[in-house]
């Protein structure tokens, strides 16, 4: 039987990193234990994106956070998930240094540091340790909702670029922005991100709506994890935007089998972020994915990761009209009533 991690490369680069393959576990709550995140190299891994540390961390006491999050804060999806259930103090901003070194010394995939946030305030500061902790990237992880009706679209998008300029500023190591797809143009925000200095677009960032209970009549935090439906989203803009922008762009949302993986290739994208897939299936689901992935590709004669990649984004198919107000119609005659 033929070897094909020997025949095959999965190798890709991302944000300047050279990576064994294309499968990076996204920020997740397994991302806080060091043994997790070196379950995640040895199931195959390339890389691992810690968990955030959140704007409210950086200015809040661990006591005052914790009843925040207990609230129900909408700060982020990651602040009010329900696995696991927060019962342990929220690491703090000394610890998530630690932290970062911790991991570095168990494994050798590249660690990328998280920030989660919207404004500056203490994010330059420890963007900054967090490169003097060992960090081999940092992902802004940008979940910003703006309710006030008299922030114009254009200030929304003035506050991202400033930020990702500032950070720019501080850290020599590469800096990717998570986003999400709520832009009046995600092409120009893209370029704007790009311009700003940004080395990575993170697509897409997924907002998390809160639910109603009618019995206590409460606001509620409420998290659904991802399928492969929220894939085409993603598949959509990254197509759109390869070879339009600079910058690596990351996959994320959606990811869940080894096809999921070569479609983000093939729109464009240089890795495939996975975190809800892994918290179904567990850890180990991550050396089925790359067993699964070989198999796809020897069984259509692809060589390497970096042959596909881009092969079926808005420039290189023949209908670039599919990405455009043309599959809309297209769409809709296509339906017919039974």
């Amino acid at each position: 039987m033929i070897d094909l991690s020997k025949t095959i490369d999965l190798s890709t680069t991302y944000l300047g990193l050279k990576l064994k393959n294309p499968l990076v576990a996204s920020s997740s709550p397994m991302c806080e234990d060091v043994g997790n995140v070196r379950r995640l190299e040895d199931a195959g891994a390339s890389a691992v994106v810690l968990h955030s540390l959140f704007e409210e961390q950086i200015t809040l006491e661990n006591d005052e956070l914790d009843r925040f999050i207990a609230q129900g804060s909408e700060v982020s999806a990651e602040a009010v998930t329900d696995f696991p259930v927060l019962t342990h103090r929220v690491m703090g901003p000394e610890a998530y240094l630690t932290h970062i070194v911790k991991c570095k010394q168990a494994v050798k995939i590249p660690v990328i540091a998280s920030l989660n946030g919207a404004t500056r305030g203490g994010w330059l500061r420890f963007a900054k340790q967090m490169e003097q902790a060992g960090a081999d990237a940092l992902e802004l992880n940008i979940y910003h909702i703006p309710v006030d009706p008299d922030v114009p679209g254009e200030a929304v998008e003035r506050q991202y670029i400033e930020l990702v300029q500032a950070v720019r500023q501080q850290v020599a190591i590469p800096v990717a922005v998570k986003l999400g797809p709520y832009f009046s143009s995600p092409a120009n925000m893209a370029k704007k991100l790009d311009a700003a200095g940004a080395n990575g677009l993170v697509l897409f960032n997924r907002f998390y709506q809160p639910d109603y209970d009618l019995e206590s009549l409460e606001v509620v935090p409420n998290l659904i994890l991802s399928n492969s439906h929220e894939l085409l989203l993603r598949l959509h803009w990254i197509a759109v935007l390869y070879g339009s922008v600079k910058a690596d762009m990351a996959l994320t949302g959606g990811v869940h089998t080894a096809t999921d993986v070569v479609k983000a290739m093939m729109a464009g994208a240089k890795v495939a972020m996975m975190t809800s897939a892994l918290l179904k299936r567990g850890i180990a689901y991550l050396d089925t994915m790359v067993t699964e992935l070989l198999v796809w590709m020897g069984e259509h004669e692809y060589d390497s990761i970096r042959q596909m990649q881009g092969s079926m984004s808005r420039n290189a198919v023949p209908q670039p009209a599919a990405f455009e107000r043309a599959n809309y119609m297209k769409v809709l005659s296509s339906y017919a009533m039974r």
